[in-house]
């Protein structure tokens, strides 16, 4: 783990709850929940609780006090780190992630009707240094995506692409090569953008410049802006060895920052760090930089609209951990903000959620395979389980339909 990487407190937070109940309630709580689920909680006395047949998933809990403290301090953080602590794991032939999946389908019922009103006791607010500002973006960028080059290349496809795939409907996901999923979703945005010879492409969030590169060789000119100094310097090697230096500019830039006009507007999977504060600067933003006639192109993870307003103010595991200062928008918000403050319009937007579900369990699979490689990069073994559980809650969210991803094409509203 990097120095920066926040550290797990040795022992729960304790919040009014769990000060008064030591992880009683939530036990209580954690049960009532299981025994109607396809799951099984296995103690260390060998003793389980569960709706779960024999063959259905069994998650082992090694620290039971530990685990329902930290449940019960904040239900939102306290999972995340109890499996980051050890507290809890997956059993012997039991995958994460199908384990996750029975959770995250009730997501919006885990907790019962009558406690919900007790959660301003335990719901902590985003922090404001996690805000989108422009000193704030860069920190909260760099915070991940800095975290290693080699890192992400030991489990990301030759492509580098940190986004989802877009597999071939016609044939099985399992069945086909990452690689070239990768690459057919990066050219499924270009063509969203109509981007082409001679095309001013504005790429808003470089990534390690996969989409620069397939734009350039479409003879389009590009310019590119990111705020990870290491995503830039990769980037900017690849684009050279492509061979397409000439028609790709890598600035280290914020998309606030950013002067000109473009014919096409792309961004894949960048919104989720905006923040919802600045959406409607984001949107206007593209919308003042785009020329006549252009098009946007935006690939979004998504939540449902009731669930984003449910809980865009509270703080969450993923935002302490892995994407500080992010925010999942809806399709409603999306469609709002760019009604409400630009001349953008939704054109039309390509849902694959079941593709990120796949992709992520891609990830997970080459990231467990590769520790051994990670672990000689500096990284320990809190990480290791930070990283595995974001990568498998993530993939039940998307195989669950608790989260989507969309490529979104948006264009200017006549008259």
């Amino acid at each position: 783990m990097t120095a920066d990487t926040p550290r797990l407190p040795l022992t729960p937070t304790l919040g009014l709850s769990g000060t008064l109940t030591r992880g009683a309630v939530a036990r209580k709580v954690v049960h009532a929940t299981v025994a109607s689920m396809p799951v099984r909680l296995r103690y260390p006395d060998g003793s389980e609780v569960g709706g779960g047949g024999p063959d259905a998933p069994v998650l082992e809990v090694v620290r039971p006090q530990s685990l329902y403290r930290r449940l019960e301090a904040h239900p939102k953080i306290g999972l995340g780190e109890a499996y980051m602590a050890g507290d809890w794991r997956a059993a012997p032939g039991t995958d994460l992630a199908e384990a996750l999946m029975p959770f995250a389908a009730r997501m919006g019922r885990l907790v019962p009707k009558p406690l919900l009103s007790l959660r301003g006791l335990v719901d902590r607010a985003i922090p404001q240094s996690m805000r989108n500002t422009l000193e704030g973006s860069r920190s909260n960028i760099s915070a991940h995506y800095d975290l290693s080059n080699d890192l992400f290349a030991l489990f990301l496809d030759p492509s580098m692409s940190y986004s989802s795939a877009l597999f071939d409907p016609s044939r099985p996901r399992a069945a086909q090569d990452l690689h070239g999923a990768q690459l057919r979703k990066v050219d499924a945005l270009l063509d969203a953008a109509d981007v082409r010879t001679g095309s001013r492409v504005l790429e808003i969030g470089t990534g390690w410049g996969e989409l620069a590169i397939r734009a350039a060789r479409r003879g389009a000119m590009v310019t590119s802006v990111t705020l990870s100094a290491e995503q830039r310097d990769l980037a900017m090697k690849r684009i050279a060895d492509a061979g397409v230096g000439e028609r790709v500019e890598v600035r280290l830039q914020d998309y606030r920052e950013v002067t000109g006009q473009f014919d096409a507007i792309v961004s894949c999977e960048m919104i989720e760090a905006v923040g919802e504060e600045y959406w409607e600067t984001y949107f206007r933003q593209i919308d003042h930089l785009l020329a006549p006639g252009g098009s946007v192109a935006v690939q979004a993870i998504l939540m449902e609209h009731h669930r984003l307003m449910a809980t865009k103010g509270s703080f969450g595991w993923i935002q302490k951990y892995i994407f500080p200062g992010g925010l999942i928008p809806s399709m409603e918000a999306i469609r709002e903000v760019t009604r409400d403050s630009t001349t953008l319009r939704v054109d039309r937007a390509h849902a694959f959620g079941a593709d990120y579900a796949e992709t992520l369990r891609r990830w997970r699979g080459d990231f467990l395979d590769a520790w051994p490689a990670v672990h000689a990069l500096g990284f320990d073994e809190t990480f290791r389980r930070m990283w595995e559980f974001y990568l498998a809650y993530c993939e039940a969210g998307f195989a669950m339909h608790y989260l989507d991803v969309a490529q979104i094409r948006l264009a200017r509203k006549e008259g």
